[in-house]
């Protein structure tokens, strides 16, 4: 799948009379200003004119050529150092419509574009194999991967642009609130982004030291059920209390909510999709959900407990790029207008070792959905395996030691046996 292309050779002459495109698809995330700013210096340096397109394929797919701004160097030269997009963004989707598709080639035709630089993550690439398959000599595409999530099949460890400034303001937000809990003795639950992945989830709660962090990963593919993940926490504010520690903080991954089993969610049913048909997982409180179901068990229990819930996501998005992410879209908008420049095609760019991979887009088509495929935490890896071991959860060693596995039931004001038979399973999964 990969191709090593650490160096791409400058074109051996300028190139003129051509057209370079810019557009940016799906969510925010810090750093677009950073590929828009680096492949438009490359790009007019190498002699193109570049086109800036406003709302990623909206108005493309209406057929307008209005939304069309002309890009120079110095319209972008500082344009890194802000947060968002200046050519903002949509998530308008016109693969599922053979008329869209027909309006957005037939308006990058009347533009004249010899090459685009699509900006965006699993559903935007997907746009520009499309693209790329429909134009076939006319056109030549490369994709840039973006997302918060972390969630595009780059090989090895590789990170998407986004993901290191998110998941630095991330932790950042969430030391804050590990302060709160102690000063407060309260616990808090934390849904952050993560579609179907829980790599930002992992990363925010590792970093900052949450005292336990649960992603869809862990549970092996199979359906959630809501009353596990309120074992997982019922079972680690146990322990903490324990610990004599009455205060906590719980990350979660919103993709969490796209696992957990159809009985449980009924009275979400009906909630909103966005135009690539993902449920907007950010509408769904999956952090109150289940708040009020863990309170209510420790209630019962005789167990005062305050928890607070929360959603981190959207403070992530359009933040400025850290120094990480500057230098990392400045290297993927040069590296990308390189390759289209030497007549590549069809692929997605990213940066190892330095230098450029390039990713035939081809190759990353999940064979099950038709779209591009998404990567997960890997669950063997040890990265996982030491994030786990810094979390406060319940463990084949609570269950061994009968004289702590009796402290934990007093604590939970049941009897031993109650509490194996309600938390025992947690120990094996």
């Amino acid at each position: 799948m990969l191709r090593n292309s650490s160096v791409i050779p400058s074109p051996a002459s300028r190139i003129t009379n051509k057209t370079l495109a810019i557009l940016v698809g799906g969510g925010p995330a810090p750093g677009i200003n950073g590929v828009i700013r680096s492949a438009t210096i490359e790009a007019v340096n190498l002699g193109c004119k570049v086109l800036g397109i406003y709302d990623g394929y909206k108005w493309l797919s209406r057929g307008s050529t209005r939304y069309v701004e002309r890009l120079t160097i110095d319209r972008v030269s500082r344009v890194h150092y802000r947060g968002g997009s200046i050519l903002r963004t949509s998530r308008v989707n016109p693969t599922g419509d053979p008329d869209m598709m027909r309006n957005v080639l037939g308006v990058l035709t009347e533009l004249e574009v010899d090459y685009l630089v699509s900006i965006g993550g699993d559903d935007t690439a997907f746009t520009a194999r499309e693209i790329d398959r429909m134009a076939g000599d006319q056109m030549q595409v490369v994709h840039v991967p973006k997302t918060i999530d972390n969630d595009l099949p780059l090989p090895g460890q590789m990170l998407t642009f986004g993901y290191q400034t998110a998941r630095e303001m991330g932790a950042q937000i969430v030391k804050s609130i590990m302060e709160d809990a102690f000063t407060t003795n309260r616990w808090y639950f934390l849904v952050t982004m993560g579609r179907k992945a829980g790599h930002l989830a992992l990363g925010m709660g590792i970093a900052a030291g949450a005292t336990l962090t649960i992603i869809g990963e862990e549970f092996s593919g199979k359906p959630i059920r809501m009353a596990h993940v309120c074992d997982i926490l019922e079972g680690a504010i146990i322990k903490r209390k324990l610990l004599g520690r009455d205060y906590g903080v719980v990350m979660m991954s919103e993709g969490l909510i796209a696992s957990i089993d159809d009985k449980d969610l009924e009275h979400v049913n009906g909630a909103e999709t966005d135009d690539h048909g993902n449920v907007r997982y950010s509408e769904i409180s999956l952090a109150r959900i289940v708040k009020d179901r863990v309170r209510k068990r420790l209630e019962a229990r005789g167990i005062d407990c305050t928890i607070v819930n929360k959603n981190l996501g959207y403070e992530l998005r359009s933040l400025p790029a850290n120094s990480y992410d500057l230098e990392y879209t400045q290297n993927l908008g040069y590296s990308a207008v390189r390759y289209l420049l030497n007549g590549g095609t069809n692929a997605m760019i990213a940066i190892r070792d330095g230098g450029p991979y390039i990713i035939r887009l081809d190759e990353v088509i999940d064979e099950k959905t038709g779209k591009i495929a998404t990567r997960m935490v890997d669950m063997d890896n040890p990265y996982y395996q030491m994030c786990r071991d810094f979390m406060i959860r319940l463990e084949k060693s609570d269950f061994k030691d009968k004289k702590r596995l009796s402290r934990l039931a007093r604590v939970a004001n049941c009897t031993l046996e109650e509490f194996r038979s309600q938390f025992g399973y947690l120990a094996d999964s």
